[in-house]
């Protein structure tokens, strides 16, 4: 098997892994009534099963990765996907919702280290000029997953239980864990070192720096992009059916973004952070000034959803690169910046939605994500030390195929 083709099947190995974790983590919106219902609780506090899977992400995934620093990529991978797998098999016989919860917590845990290693991973596997490519086949499984993954799992939780979209969540996991045992070599990590060299350079201020960047741009999007539905509702006069049709196209259009964003990312992940940070600012303000008339709004979205994470994999490309020695712990530290970014956006749509309308949700967002222009534009100038910076070949990957 030559070795482009070897690496492909690797990353899409990784990428299906990623589809699976997308997948449950954004089903579960789908069947919370269901769940509160079966398990006696109010809808509100099922809503906690958010909460717990973005907490598991976001404080859990570094916890993890730091525990786990000294252990083979590989092996860390397959040992994720299988606690992933358990995590969510005990949230199918789960019988009460205490349980349920910290599976939850668990799995986002888990969701946070596997991205993180797995964006690491893949890109080890290429050559330098490719890895921006090969991270966005990891975001891309996300990407897919709330295209394809969360429509159909919600269907089948909605047709059959929620408990059925867990149970094909636990099949589809378990076939990522054979595909990435199977096809993913032993690569040798982004980090070197301890937990104590990695998180001096994973923590040092410019990484810091792009952390806060990805979180601006997260943020101010989810500050919009929380309230969507209701703002397609209210604002361009569409209900039911044209709702699924328009975040469809919103959905598609970030897929597509995040494939090509890999491309440009190995092209100039700076430029392509300012311009899709300047088009993401056009795009929200196109869908604030042309939102109550249908056509034009669906356009400003396919926009919005191209470049607003069109955008991740040069993010993770930038964080990675600029925690050197540290960057398989910086690359956990990304998914945690964006899971942030989304509570916090969450947090400040509701308060714009409150105090001005669902009508100003997209104003609000442009006004975050245009604060992140200057600290995208000076954010051109961070570099690694030169000291610390690796050669700019394919590290070798340790050990054949199996």
């Amino acid at each position: 098997m030559s070795g482009t083709r070897s690496s492909t099947y690797a990353l899409a190995a990784l990428g299906l892994g990623a589809f699976v974790i997308g997948t449950a983590e954004l089903v579960i919106v789908g069947v919370l009534s269901l769940i509160a219902g079966d398990l006696d609780v109010s809808v509100g506090t099922a809503g906690l099963l958010v909460t717990a899977y973005a907490l598991g992400i976001s404080l859990g995934g570094p916890v993890v990765t730091a525990a786990t620093i000294r252990l083979p990529r590989r092996t860390l991978l397959g040992l994720a996907l299988a606690v992933f797998v358990a995590g969510n098999l005990v949230a199918v016989f789960a019988s009460a919702f205490g349980l349920l919860l910290a599976a939850r917590v668990v799995t986002g845990a888990i969701h946070g280290l596997f991205i993180g290693v797995a964006s690491a991973v893949a890109a080890g596997l290429v050559p330098a000029e490719r890895r921006g490519q090969a991270v966005s086949m990891v975001f891309g499984g996300i990407a897919v997953s709330t295209v394809i993954g969360v429509p159909l799992g919600t269907l089948v939780g909605q047709s059959v239980g929620w408990r059925a979209a867990f149970t094909g969540i636990v099949v589809l996991g378990a076939l990522a864990l054979v595909a990435v045992l199977a096809l993913v070599p032993a690569v040798e990590g982004s980090g070197s070192g301890g937990l104590r060299a990695q998180a001096r350079h994973a923590f040092a201020p410019r990484v810091l720096a792009m952390l806060g960047i990805g979180l601006l741009l997260l943020g101010g999007q989810f500050t919009a992009f929380t309230y969507l539905a209701p703002y397609l509702e209210d604002v361009t006069g569409i209900s039911g059916g044209g709702v699924s049709a328009f975040l469809l196209v919103f959905g598609l259009a970030s897929a597509v973004g995040t494939f090509a964003g890999g491309r440009f990312a190995d092209r100039n992940a700076d430029l392509t952070l300012l311009v899709g940070n300047t088009v993401l600012v056009l795009a929200l303000g196109a869908l604030h000034l042309t939102g109550s008339q249908p056509v034009l709004a669906a356009l400003a979205l396919a926009a919005w959803g191209l470049v607003g994470f069109g955008i991740v994999p040069s993010l993770q490309l930038r964080i990675i690169s600029l925690a050197g020695p540290g960057g398989d712990l910086a690359a956990t530290l990304g998914a945690s910046a964006v899971n942030a970014g989304i509570a916090a956006g969450a947090a400040i749509g509701g308060w714009a939605v409150a105090t001005y309308g669902v009508g100003r949700a997209p104003l609000v967002a442009l006004i975050v994500c245009a604060l992140a222009l200057p600290a995208t534009w000076a954010g051109r100038k961070l570099t690694l030390p030169t000291a610390l910076a690796a050669p700019a070949s394919r590290p070798t990957p340790v050990g054949d195929m199996p």
